[in-house]
Parts: structure tokens; C-alpha cells; sequence
């Protein structure tokens, strides 16, 4: 069966995914909505390929991640598991101020108690399959409540 040339690939899919997420994630939910801190610089968008059949297993481990990513410095947006479509794909979402501000964290991360507990825990039971990290940035004419430029 031929594929039409203008159907998206998987690639450019999450792209356009990790992009929306981002736009979501960053802007006011309302346009009543007061942001009282300005929007992170930079978004780490990190993939997961787990087993489908341990679901709840990673749903866990990110629950871990919700107490620890804010203690350490990283503005938690969210885990994402799937839901319809493809069934082995995960994503999370957390922001930082600078690609500095996230090596601080890391060190942070690996010092934490309960996150290396977390991390054992996924080695452990080993239903992460597979973990790709993309930094990206918001266009902010593009994120909701940025508005087009005047």
C-alpha cells in the first residue's frame, strides 16, 4: 500500500506534539489568568518508550518525579502517557530558566533520596524500554496569551 507524500512522519509528529504541549503548557490558561513569574527559557521534552504492558508501573514512577522535579529546581508541566494510537510512547515536560539552570538540577537530582529511589525503581523493573531528551523553546507570538505582535 503507498503512503501519500504528505502524510507526516512519526518524527515530524512528535515535533509538532512536543511543540503543543509546550504552547499549553507555558501560556495562561485564561486570558483572566494572571502569570505572576515569567515563562521558563527552555523546555526539557523528554520521550519514553515503555512497555505497553507495565503502564502502570511508569505511571508511577512519573508520580515519584511530581514531589521531586519542583525540590530540585525544575518547573514540573507533566507526564503524558498514551492513550489511543501508539501504545509504547510516554512524554514529560519540565522547564527550567537556562540549560544551566538544568545542570544544577541534575546534580540536585542525583543527590535527592527519593530520586534515586525513583531511578532504582525504573532500573529495577525496567518498563522504560528506551529515553530521548530535546531541549526546545517557545516562539512566544505562538504560545497562547503571547498574542500576535502589534
Amino acid at each position: 500500500m503507498d503512503i501519500p507524500a504528505l502524510a507526516p512522519t512519526r518524527r515530524s509528529f512528535v515535533a509538532r506534539l512536543a511543540s503543543a504541549f509546550l504552547a499549553l503548557s507555558i501560556a495562561p490558561i485564561t486570558s483572566f489568568t494572571r502569570q505572576t513569574k515569567p515563562p521558563m527559557s527552555i523546555t526539557c521534552f523528554i520521550r519514553y518508550q515503555i512497555d505497553p504492558y507495565r503502564r502502570d508501573e511508569f505511571a508511577k514512577y512519573a508520580d515519584g518525579w511530581s514531589r521531586v522535579i519542583p525540590r530540585c529546581g525544575g518547573e514540573l508541566i507533566g507526564y503524558f502517557l498514551p492513550r489511543e494510537g501508539t501504545n509504547d510512547i510516554a512524554f514529560a515536560l519540565i522547564s527550567f530558566e537556562s540549560l544551566a539552570a538544568y545542570e544544577e538540577y541534575r546534580k540536585r537530582l542525583l543527590l535527592d533520596p527519593e530520586g534515586r529511589a525513583n531511578f532504582e525503581f525504573a532500573k529495577n523493573n525496567k518498563f522504560v524500554m528506551r529515553e530521548e531528551r530535546s531541549f526546545l523553546e517557545g516562539v512566544p507570538s505562538t504560545l497562547r496569551g503571547g498574542g500576535a505582535p502589534t
